[in-house]
């Protein structure tokens, strides 16, 4: 459980640097200058997220089980986990009415993903894991939120054809990370 924690605070520490202000991260990006920032950023969250993904695997090892889950979260957390993919494919695909009306789907996306997990896994593990995700994603989307308000960020009019792509492409991603890529990622199987 400590690797897992460890690479929870590095992880999502490095990505916490925006939620109190700009501040904080300014003035360390103009103490280390651009590039050193940037390489610390990037090599703080690779080592955060090897660790994450470690810590979790030696945790399931010996799990320790806080709830059984009723079977019919099983049947939610496919349902949650589709919205997760259609707010994960908002956040790239141009002009779509999703990111245009909720502006941060990214931040949305790790955050129902979150509560998908949690409500249909009762171990400790699973609940270190998930619920700092989703502790992340709720302060995080927060503090997005109040810098557009703060600076009057303006987002595009979405379109139907970009919205209808950004649907069909969560859904694509969806089928395929439940019927193929979760077991191979994660390895657990959802369709056996």
């Amino acid at each position: 459980m400590v690797y897992l924690i460890l690479g929870l605070v590095m992880f999502l520490g490095t990505h916490s640097l925006r939620i109190g202000g700009d501040v904080r991260r300014e003035a360390l990006r103009a103490r280390l200058g651009e590039g050193r920032f940037k390489t610390a950023y990037s090599l703080l969250s690779v080592a955060g997220l090897l660790l994450v993904v470690y810590g979790f695997g030696v945790a399931r090892e010996t799990p320790v089980l806080l709830w059984t889950p009723p079977a019919g979260m099983r049947h939610l957390t496919f349902l949650l986990t589709l919205v997760a993919m259609v707010l994960l494919a908002a956040a790239y695909v141009p002009r779509n009415a999703i990111r245009a009306r909720l502006h941060h789907p990214m931040v949305l996306s790790v955050k129902v993903w979150a509560l998908a997990h949690l409500v249909s896994n009762g171990t400790l593990a699973h609940l270190v894991l998930f619920g700092a995700f989703l502790l992340w994603s709720v302060l995080a989307f927060r503090a997005s939120r109040q810098r557009d308000r703060a600076l009057d960020v303006q987002y595009p009019v979405g379109q139907a054809v970009p919205t209808a792509i950004t649907v069909g492409v969560g859904l694509l991603l969806w089928l395929v990370m439940l019927g193929w890529l979760h077991g191979i990622l994660i390895g657990v199987r959802l369709l056996a």
